[in-house]
């Protein structure tokens, strides 16, 4: 991942001799060494010049490395941090990790660790580098779209547990936008300059899964012929987002456990034991719950992932934001591609879509904007171009007279019609509360116990 230009590190220690032995093995391996005899000298060289590696020493006269460290993240200047020291203990190596350092070395340090060390950092800020330039030069729908009332309460949660380091479990159907609630988990944090690294659990093969999480050591396997980072050590100090983590084998969820639990992974093949910092996204399209009880998924892991949950519930059922999304992906399109420019939508066609059956929800609604976008033939869309392309209305989501006739057409008895809509609604007001039970009781005016004894009576699950 390192570029073809000379990485740039800069070595900080207030020992000549150090320094010295440093810059002739960091040069004899192609990097291009500056030195700094003081934390003061440092920050002054990092204010002026571009870097790509800081390798720094905590135990120095005047500003020491944890100041130095503290000072680089007051005035923002971002890069991979190494800390060096003759005296290492656990608490230094805690303290150093807090700060953001991306490793912890003792002195003199061992040549074969310093090197990997070293390439490991420097592939981390190229990364960050990456991360950022796709964010500046990619035009996204970063902001989660909807004016509904889950939509609301999403983007409340998101704004309150954004900033800590919370754990969150992110379910949903397929399709709903759980990625990009991640993402605005991300972009919302501390963490929003470092890596958002994402990993699709189903559909990495179980035996590469282990390798593509925490890496390799070269000869690890038939096929391993060098080392490789995994996604734990590309996402330190960032966040690491785990879609579709119902999928992973019972195998990997014990190593993943272990990570979180310890802070610390060993590469497949390898021994040694390497430090972490990473915030920890889950996503997932199946009820763990479920999975737990069929022994698929660790309840232990369950927990340690789900401290906040987060559910994106089904476009079926948040239509009214459809016209703003459909409205969104067209200008999004637009700025990508000229065929899309003065395209829009009339009102007949917004209220079509919202009739629509999405079982694929919003990224089926995306395709189909990008369809109606194309092969219509004027500037505004038609409600003949929705039918035409989209397919016909969902019959759940026709007229409300409609659906009261098909309702008393089917259940011709008072009780059984009275059972029917009680359903209905029990359920809708279930899911519009993320089956809060105190929340839901007391907005429909019921006591707890009441809800509970309907939730029984009509088998309704989650």
């Amino acid at each position: 991942m390192v570029s073809s230009a000379k990485p740039r590190i800069l070595v900080t220690d207030d020992e000549s001799s150090i320094r010295s032995a440093l810059r002739e093995i960091l040069e004899f391996e192609q990097y291009e060494i500056s030195e700094a005899a003081s934390g003061d000298e440092a920050f002054e060289k990092l204010q002026a010049e571009s870097f790509d590696l800081l390798l720094l020493d905590i135990k120095m006269k005047g500003m020491d490395g944890f100041e130095l460290l503290e000072k680089l993240n007051e005035a923002r200047l971002q890069l991979p941090v190494i800390m060096l020291t003759g005296h290492g203990t656990i608490e230094m190596a805690v303290q150093a990790t807090r700060l953001g350092a991306f490793d912890f070395l003792q002195k003199p340090p061992d040549l074969n660790r310093l090197l990997i060390t070293v390439r490991n950092a420097l592939d981390k800020g190229t990364l960050v580098k990456e991360n950022r330039k796709m964010r500046r030069n990619i035009p996204q729908l970063s902001e989660i779209i909807g004016n509904s009332e889950a939509i609301q309460h999403i983007k409340s949660t998101i704004a309150k547990v954004a900033p800590t380091d919370a754990r969150v479990l992110i379910t949903g159907e397929n399709g709903t936008g759980k990625e990009l609630v991640a993402r605005s988990l991300h972009e919302q944090s501390r963490r929003s300059g470092e890596p958002f690294v994402e990993v699709n659990c189903a559909a990495i093969p179980t035996e590469l899964l282990e390798s593509e999480l925490f890496g390799h050591e070269e000869g690890a396997f038939t096929g391993a012929v060098s080392q490789r980072i995994g996604k734990f050590e590309q996402a330190h100090g960032g966040t690491l987002f785990l879609d579709e983590i119902g999928d992973m084998s019972l195998q990997a969820q014990a190593k993943v456990l272990r990570a979180l639990q310890e802070n610390t992974i060993a590469r497949v093949g390898g021994t040694e034991l390497i430090r972490v910092n990473v915030r920890i996204l889950a996503a997932t399209n199946k009820d763990l719950r479920t999975e737990i009880q069929e022994q698929q998924f660790r309840e232990d892991l369950y927990h340690r992932l789900n401290v906040i949950p987060i559910h994106v519930p089904p476009l079926s059922d948040r239509r009214e934001d459809i016209p703003l999304l459909a409205r969104a992906f067209l200008r999004q399109m637009a700025t990508k591609d000229i065929v899309f420019e003065g395209k829009s939508f009339s009102d007949e066609a917004l209220e079509k879509l919202q009739r629509h059956d999405w079982t694929g929800n919003v990224r089926e609604l995306h395709n189909v904007v990008e369809r109606l976008g194309i092969l219509s033939g004027g500037a505004v869309i038609t409600a003949e171009d929705v039918e035409l392309m989209a397919g016909p209305v969902s019959k759940s989501a026709t007229d409300g007279n409609q659906g009261m006739r098909d309702l008393l057409e089917d259940y011709p008895d008072f009780q059984s019609f009275k059972d029917a809509t009680e359903l209905i609604f029990v359920k809708y007001q279930l899911d519009k509360y993320q089956w809060n039970i105190s929340q839901t009781a007391d907005a429909i005016g019921i006591q707890r116990s009441h809800l509970y004894n309907k939730i029984k009576k009509f088998n309704l699950k989650r």
